[in-house]
């Protein structure tokens, strides 16, 4: 495997990072991919949090600050995840038949319930980051939550679980990581949040249950989504990735 292709994948998916032509994608690719989506956007969550303390500390609002963070973070995405959030919540609330649901998603344009859960999404992180970036450290955590919040794909690609679609990015990825694998990732993710608690001289055990709610938040629209669509598609991981990293950044807040 040419774990240059991974580092591309992940990279060039997840960010507007320009990073050259990637080879062949095959599973073994593409399972590497998913596990570095913490790490390829490393680069991105540094400039978000730094962008909203920056403006903090020439005394903005908290809130404004909380909306330069999360704009940042939507401008080196392209918005992907939040489109994804849009898409999904438009296809899973039409009450139509899988056929239909999977039709309303691959449109692209966005219904009023979509809108609705971008406005509420937004909202929630704008204010929850605002909190965080009055300091150094609120900063510093806000990044890493960022970063963090990817390991989402790791579950949504889980062994077993399906691709709606026989085609697009879910087919490409959908069922590639091991469970193994995406369990590890969470522990791992598990304790950076609890060093995180630890540092800021809270209980270990709040770290605990923020990363259990947010892992089982992804879990619970997986599942939903394998009933209702048959599997994933690429837009159900990016809603995974929104709704893990709003669990993430609410449970941050003091």
């Amino acid at each position: 495997m040419n774990h240059s292709d991974s580092i591309r994948l992940a990279v060039g998916t997840l960010t507007v990072l320009p990073v050259g032509r990637v080879g062949t994608i095959d599973r073994r690719v593409a399972r590497a991919a998913m596990l570095l989506a913490p790490l390829a956007v490393a680069w991105l969550a540094v400039v978000a949090a730094g962008a909203g303390w920056l403006t903090a500390r020439l005394g903005w609002p908290p809130l404004l600050c909380g909306l330069v963070c999360v704009g940042a973070l939507t401008v080196g995405t392209r918005a992907l995840h939040l489109d994804g959030l849009a898409d999904t919540v438009d296809g899973l609330g039409s009450g139509r038949d899988r056929d239909s649901a999977l039709a309303v998603m691959r449109r692209g344009d966005i219904g009023p319930m979509g809108v609705v859960a971008l406005v509420l999404v937004l909202a929630a992180q704008s204010s929850a980051a605002g909190t965080l970036l009055g300091s150094w450290r609120g900063a510093l955590e806000l990044a890493a939550l960022i970063c963090c919040s990817r390991a989402a794909l790791a579950l949504v690609c889980r062994h077993g679980v399906p691709a709606a679609r026989p085609d697009g990015l879910g087919a490409t990825v959908a069922g590639a990581v091991p469970g193994w694998a995406a369990v590890l990732t969470w522990v791992v993710v598990g304790g950076v949040l609890v060093s995180l608690r630890v540092w800021s001289g809270e209980p270990a055990w709040l770290g605990v249950l923020s990363v259990a709610v947010a892992a089982l938040l992804v879990v619970a629209l997986v599942r939903h989504c394998e009933r209702r669509l048959g599997g994933v598609t690429g837009d159900v991981m990016g809603a995974a990735v929104e709704v893990a990293f709003t669990a993430l950044v609410l449970s941050a807040v003091r």
